[in-house]
Parts: structure tokens; sequence; C-alpha cells
């Protein structure tokens, strides 16, 4: 991912969203800056995680421009190629 997103930086919003009730958002900014990670956190409301059917951590969607869900996966998949084809469709759907 870090690979991938500083090419759509520009044109795609993205953020790790905590789940866990346990890791405030300031353990999360702090993760961020020690890997590294040009994307901003995020917190969430465990309801929205419930509409969104996300029950399981490390669990990946992209939301597109309406809010339609355009990409869903789980732990361990997201490589690269695959990332880089999410943001394309993403992109596209927007039209930018």
């Amino acid at each position: 991912m870090k690979e991938v997103y500083p090419e759509f930086a520009d044109r795609v919003d993205f953020y790790a969203i905590g789940q866990s009730p346990f890791e405030s958002i300031e353990l999360l900014e702090s993760y961020r800056k020690k890997e590294g990670y040009p994307w901003p956190v995020a917190e969430i409301e465990s309801s929205v995680l419930k509409d969104l059917q996300i029950l399981q951590q490390s669990t990946k969607i992209a939301l597109d421009h309406q809010g339609i869900i355009s990409y869903r996966a789980g732990y361990a998949r997201g490589g690269p190629t695959e990332w880089r084809e999410v943001f394309v469709d993403l992109v596209e759907r927007a039209g930018r």
C-alpha cells in the first residue's frame, strides 16, 4: 500500500480506521508515524462497522464517491497490484 497510495493521494481519500475500542486515535496515530504510513487514521462508531458488516480485523473496503462498496477483502489480501486496480476503479467511477 505504501508503494501505491502516493500515486493516488490527490484523487482518492484513504483512511486507516481502527475498529478496536481499546485503540485510541492517539495510539493509531503513533503506530502510523512509527510505520511511516502517509495516510491519515480515524476512529469509527461501532454501529457503522456493524452496518458495513466488518466482523474481523484487517477487513478492507473501498467506498466509491456515492458511498457504494466497490471492494471488500479480508486478512492477507490486497497486494500492490490489487490496490492499484481498486484505486484506478475509484478514480474512474468518480470521473477524476
